[in-house]
């Protein structure tokens, strides 16, 4: 990492020149270009990489070069944290074939490779930890597996299937207790292969979605009903991950703040939600929506679920972050200044341009450094 950001300190200085020596302008104190720290981890900055599916894995959820290409170029465009798809914590929690897993030693042993080289790049590099329930096993296209293809038998806290897949397996207690295990097995082992920051997958839809949101649970035990016992399964989860990291590695949760549907998980049940995880270990809330059902109505827009994370935010003192349809530096700045978030999270417009980040940075008349072998095309004066 020294070698890389470091050396063109000296020499042409090309990486330690302030921007206003660039551009003839006084440098700004941008919000989504400072640092910000959690426990005792620093960020290089607040624009971070949100969790994306890339269908890319190898044999039985193998991270693949891809990965390392894909994630890797994210560091190097200048993201604060480099966050990996939902990585399954069992065969069985995978969306398809071709996603990435964390449930045995050779994915983490893959793992280490791309989470050394996004350190080295000088980001963070967190892993998001996932089942997809009673919407796995099914193609790319989305057409449910058979066995002869290897399908496998959903589960889920009901039987109550997803709008054109199969009913899937209702869990019992005993293979509840057993997932809560599992989730923290996958934790332990997600901090071998090197990652910084574990987020829990609680969103869109998937296993522990499903636990929260009327839509996908009727169980009528101590994990169904009222909400607290909806949200329990939830809460084990992360008193077991809490349990299962070291004390200074930051654990996140991202939830779906409302299905976006008739009788379904709110934003009020977000609101309480976050204040029930207050003092549990939780160091920030990452707020999407949907995926519930399919009969979901979603209104999208520019920065359309910032008003969620907003409100997630005012319930409690967990730090949030926003995400969806952030495309511009002024807009990502503005979500900071106006409270609506603590970070930001971009997803589609770091795959159309990775390194956007530089251009944001240049935009808002703030500093980031810039890896020394990419000097020579580091933006001066306006941006092309």
């Amino acid at each position: 990492m020294q070698a890389i950001l470091g050396a063109a300190d000296a020499g042409l200085g090309i990486l330690g020149n302030k921007l206003h020596d660039r551009l003839g302008e006084t440098m700004t104190e941008s919000l989504l270009f400072s640092p910000y720290t959690l426990r005792s981890k620093t960020f290089r900055n607040r624009l971070w990489v949100a969790p994306m599916a890339q269908y890319a894995a190898g044999t039985d959820g193998v991270p693949t070069d891809w990965h390392l290409a894909h994630l890797g170029g994210m560091a190097r465009g200048g993201a604060g944290l480099v966050m990996t798809e939902a990585c399954a914590v069992e065969p069985a929690g995978r969306l398809g074939p071709a996603d990435t897993g964390i449930w045995n030693a050779e994915q983490a042993s893959a793992w280490k490779r791309i989470t050394r080289f996004i350190s080295d790049m000088g980001a963070v590099p967190a892993i998001q930890l996932a089942h997809s329930g009673r919407k796995g096993c099914v193609s790319r296209r989305g057409v449910p597996l058979p066995p002869e293809n290897g399908g496998w038998q959903t589960i889920a806290p009901s039987a109550l299937a997803y709008e054109g897949l199969p009913e899937p397996h209702a869990l019992t207690r005993t293979e509840i207790a057993a997932l809560v295990d599992t989730f923290a097995a996958a934790a332990r082992r997600s901090i071998d292969a090197g990652f910084e920051v574990v987020e829990i997958h609680a969103a869109h839809g998937y296993l522990i979605n499903e636990f929260l949101s009327p839509l996908g649970n009727d169980r009528t035990d101590e994990y169904g009903g009222s909400f607290e016992n909806r949200c329990r399964f939830l809460v084990e989860i992360v008193a077991a991950v809490r349990a299962a990291i070291p004390e200074d590695v930051p654990l996140f949760v991202r939830i779906s703040a409302t299905d976006w549907a008739e009788d379904g998980w709110t934003v009020h049940d977000s609101m309480e939600l976050c204040r029930l995880l207050d003092g549990t270990g939780v160091d920030l809330m990452d707020i999407s929506s949907g995926g519930m059902v399919a009969h979901q109505k979603i209104t999208v827009g520019p920065g359309y679920q910032v008003p969620f994370a907003r409100a997630v935010r005012s319930a409690g003192s967990i730090p949030v972050a926003a995400v969806g349809l952030i495309t511009e530096a002024v807009q990502a700045e503005q979500i900071l200044v106006d409270g609506g978030a603590d970070v930001v999270m971009v997803g589609r417009q770091l795959l159309r341009e990775p390194h956007w980040p530089y251009r944001a940075a240049v935009e808002l008349r703030s500093e980031l450094r810039w890896p020394a072998p990419y000097a020579t095309a580091r933006y001066r004066g306006s941006i092309p």
